[in-house]
């Protein structure tokens, strides 16, 4: 339900990744677009980290077409209870390792 970033989201919301438009109203629209073109999208959220008004989110990432899965790490300013700024840093998941997985 992407229209639930209407509640976490600030209308001014700033984003750092060139691939989503800026503001909360870009930010639904962009993944109201991704969610319906790849339906199998999904994140898995495996931990949250809060160091005062900043957040880490570190995601498990699956379900895009031609692509293995991949983490992510999101990273957010808080503003008045919401989400008011994003950062995203993501890598491939390779489908061989020589460990086990170590990325979760």
């Amino acid at each position: 339900d992407v229209d639930a970033a209407k509640k976490y989201l600030r209308e001014d919301y700033i984003q750092h990744n060139p691939g989503v438009p800026q503001g909360r109203d870009g930010f639904i629209e962009a993944f109201r677009k991704k969610f319906a073109a790849v339906p199998a999208f999904y994140l898995d959220v495996k931990r949250i980290l809060v160091d005062g008004d900043m957040a880490a989110v570190h995601i498990h990432a699956t379900g895009l077409p031609g692509q293995n899965e991949s983490v992510v790490v999101d990273i957010y300013r808080l503003q008045d209870g919401l989400l008011a700024e994003h950062w995203d840093c993501l890598m491939p998941i390779p489908k061989e390792m020589l460990g086990n997985n170590i990325y979760f």
